[in-house]
């Protein structure tokens, strides 16, 4: 079992934000802590699901030449569309994942705040369809909030331990602190330094 769509769309029928993604110092301060752990600078093509409101997305737009960006709420993809009305190369849609998973290859995916919505064996099928669309020089990227809420089926610890299993990748990025987890897999299993060939 799954969280329904219709938990989403009663969240954002009584409130426009309601993780307060545009106003809470937490989670400018966990953009930016998941942005500076992104291996590369830039990439040819990102997605991310679950994008609410279109705060991070804006922010990964500008590190991807094109970026596919979708949510489970109607009401939440029509506020990521005003959001990100000026950025470029940026297709936005509705659709449940990992059911609804796109077709195509990425080179990032960026699973934030998603999995606990979802049974084990759903994430783990989340994860899998996620691993075989990365691209062989690309990176996962996942951020989930620790504490107890209402809607949350799994604890973010059991959603990257089942990351983590799945995936065929090296960890290089893992930040663990109160609040949530961080956790970056890439594919060539590089660090930032060895791209750069400095290391």
């Amino acid at each position: 079992m799954s969280t329904p769509r219709a938990y989403f769309d009663d969240l954002y029928r009584n409130n426009d934000d309601p993780w307060r993604y545009r106003t809470s110092e937490y989670e400018r301060r966990k953009r930016e802590l998941l942005l500076a752990s992104l291996p590369r600078e830039h990439y040819a093509s990102g997605f991310e699901p679950a994008c609410s409101n279109g705060e991070l997305s804006a922010l990964l737009a500008r590190r991807c030449a094109r970026l596919r960006i979708c949510d489970i709420s109607q009401q939440a993809v029509a506020q990521a569309r005003e959001r990100l009305a000026n950025a470029r190369g940026v297709t936005i849609d509705a659709r449940a994942v990992p059911d609804e998973w796109p077709a195509g290859e990425f080179d990032l995916i960026v699973l934030s705040e998603l999995a606990y919505y979802l049974s084990p064996a759903a994430t783990m099928t989340l994860a899998e369809r996620a691993w075989a669309s990365l691209a062989d020089d690309g990176a996962i990227v996942a951020c989930h909030w620790r504490h107890p809420f209402d809607g949350k089926l799994q604890s973010a610890e059991d959603v990257h331990a089942i990351f983590h299993s799945a995936f065929d990748a090296m960890r290089v990025v893992r930040h663990e602190e109160a609040d949530f987890l961080l956790d970056v897999w890439s594919k060539d299993g590089r660090s930032v330094a060895q791209r750069e060939g400095i290391a």
